[in-house]
């Protein structure tokens, strides 16, 4: 197979596939001809001026469409709605620890953690539950979601900010933000 036979086969599978596809959901469709994360680069590379994008999210390709033009495709507008002081303090430790339970959220925070906190966080798509710790009573532990990180438009978990690029923001030195969109969608205007 040659490299433009290998991208029109990888293009095919990615394009008709109902969720996003890892390397080794692509390598099992077309074959493990070539270097598959140069071709799936390349391919991503000739997309970027598109109107649709290939994408990596998590390990995990798919096509999106193009930032910019997000827009033009939202029938219902999106409603903001403000996430508790809470809410925030909860995504960020599980972003940063994942996966991560209830308890050591708590001991994070200082605070405890009502089920409401993360069940709205759920509700948005930006965590999941993602098994149970193997320890005495098996707590729950959750993570971020590829929903999370579509959102925030991060590639990876590692594309989220370290602490002197919070520094240098400015961002430890006031008040965490008090509200955040969710993607929860609105009636039509």
């Amino acid at each position: 197979m040659s490299d433009l036979e290998a991208l029109r086969a990888i293009e095919a599978v990615v394009f008709a596939a109902t969720a996003p596809l890892t390397l080794t959901d692509i390598a099992a469709h077309v074959g493990q001809r070539g270097d598959l994360p140069l071709l799936l680069k390349e391919l991503a590379e000739s997309y970027a001026p598109r109107g649709i994008n290939l994408v990596e999210r998590g390990g995990r390709w798919q096509f999106q469409t193009a930032p910019d033009l997000a827009h033009h495709l939202r029938p219902t507008r999106e409603t903001v709605k403000k996430l508790s002081r809470a809410a925030v303090e909860t995504l960020a430790v599980i972003a940063y620890h994942e996966p991560v339970t209830r308890p050591e959220i708590e001991e994070i925070r200082g605070v405890a953690v009502s089920g409401g906190t993360i069940d709205v966080l759920m509700a948005a798509g930006w965590v999941r539950p993602a098994g149970r710790r193997e320890t005495p009573g098996r707590p729950l532990q959750y993570a971020t979601t590829p929903g999370f990180l579509a959102h925030f438009n991060l590639a990876t978990r590692r594309d989220l900010p370290g602490l002197a690029d919070l520094k240098a923001a400015g961002l430890l030195d006031r008040e965490p933000p008090r509200e955040m969109v969710l993607p929860l969608g609105g009636a039509e205007e």
